[in-house]
């Protein structure tokens, strides 16, 4: 895995650690054994389905676990007016002329949907320690680039109310 994570990432990691064990854990045992006592077990849907539901809290509990014991700790070093983590940055694409805005963050908060970047993308390597003016040529591989320019360059804060993306 090795993942580059903040502080922050593996905090809200070890919270949701730590509510999985104490609640959704007891929840998932209660159900199990309140299915299991309907009888019949070959038959028992409840009882499949809260087996299910105990399996897949205590794999995320592991995956967690795992990317916290293998992860990289990282802190943005960059300067305020340069392209970083947890930057938000304005972008205009040359080729078709559209303006994006992103931000970049770290790979278990990425969220394209929402505008969120893994610093690890293609276009999140290429604008990290550029400036605002700045022309940058984003290369996806060996035979394929493109040229943005960059509008803006914004501090934003570590936003605390963003998700962990779920695996």
């Amino acid at each position: 895995m090795n993942d580059r994570l903040t502080e922050k990432d593996i905090k809200k990691m070890e919270e949701e650690i730590e509510h999985r064990k104490l609640v959704i854990r007891k929840e998932a045992l209660e159900q199990v054994k309140e299915a299991r006592a309907q009888g019949d077990l070959s038959e028992n849907f409840e009882y499949y389905a809260a087996k299910k539901y105990k399996n897949q809290n205590e794999s995320r509990i592991r995956y967690l676990e795992r990317m916290i014991k293998t992860a990289t700790i990282i802190e943005d070093d960059t300067k305020d007016d340069e392209i970083g983590l947890n930057k938000t940055v304005e972008v205009l694409f040359v080729e078709d002329e559209t303006v994006e805005k992103y931000k970049l963050v770290t790979t278990v908060r990425n969220n394209p949907l929402k505008g969120l970047i893994s610093i690890e993308s293609p276009i999140a390597k290429a604008l990290i320690g550029h400036k605002a003016g700045d022309t940058v040529h984003v290369e996806v591989n060996a035979g394929f680039g493109y040229d943005v320019v960059i509008k803006s360059v914004e501090n934003t804060e570590d936003d605390d109310s963003i998700e962990l993306r779920k695996f």
